[in-house]
């Protein structure tokens, strides 16, 4: 078993190895894609404003600090939002948009900033879901569902552990995907050997924190929240969907 996972790391590494290799020349001729997300320019900043909708029926919203420009180094042409969605009962959903400019490195793991930020990530629990979407057509989202645990002090100065519910995915200007993988070693490559394109691809992330047991209500709740709001600010779909959900 130990063996095994020894060759699979080493041919990933491999993988990624070579095809930075024949991505490389390519880098000074590239055109950068454009965002699958709702975006505006900004005065006198190659970053763009990424538009996530400032009011909801039944939320009220505000704009939060994104915690991966204090965890994180981004590059300097990464554009990002981060709002705090807040119900009439008090159950409250936080929404983080990131997009790549001309360097990839700009998109990362969820597990580096959430484990930053003290959070334990419980691997049985973590999966891909559909979320099931009405607008602007019928379909299904799949979205990477993780679950983690953090020891908190209560009002009373207690401890008290809380779980947290992250939901994420990737998307460009026609296509969206869960798999980091496919993202990363498949479509990337291909949109540049091809069409010497640099897809422009935005990480979409949902949470919620919640008390244990709470899990499932709250994930549902988080459903209706993304189909609710996704279209408000995602463009992709449009009549056309292409998806990915290979881990």
């Amino acid at each position: 078993m130990k063996r095994s996972k020894i060759i699979m790391g080493a041919l990933v590494l491999l993988l990624v190895g070579a095809t930075a290799a024949i991505l490389a020349p390519l880098k000074s001729h590239q055109r950068l894609g454009a965002p699958g997300v709702k975006t505006r320019a900004m005065s006198g900043s190659k970053n763009l404003e990424i538009l996530l909708p400032d009011r909801l029926s039944g939320y009220a919203s505000e704009i939060l600090t994104n915690p991966e420009t204090q965890l994180l180094k981004l590059p300097p042409d990464t554009s990002f939002r981060v709002r705090g969605y807040t119900g009439s009962d008090n159950f409250h959903v936080e929404v983080s948009v990131v997009l790549m400019g001309s360097d990839r490195s700009s998109i990362h793991k969820p597990q580096i900033c959430m484990t930053g930020q003290g959070w334990t990530q419980d691997g049985a629990a973590s999966r891909v879901e559909n979320v099931r979407m009405d607008r602007p057509i019928p379909y299904d989202l799949p979205v990477n569902k993780l679950i983690f645990s953090k020891s908190i002090q209560d009002p009373q100065g207690k401890p008290m552990l809380v779980r947290g519910i992250y939901v994420y995915w990737f998307v460009d200007e026609d296509r969206f995907t869960p798999s980091e993988w496919v993202r990363q070693a498949l479509w990337v490559p291909q949109d540049l050997l091809l069409h010497d394109v640099l897809e422009r691809w935005a990480y979409i992330s949902y949470f919620s924190a919640c008390l244990p047991g709470q899990e499932p209500a709250t994930f549902y709740r988080m459903k209706q929240f993304i189909a609710g709001s996704v279209p408000e600010y995602q463009l992709v779909p449009g009549t056309k969907i292409q998806t990915a959900t290979v881990q």
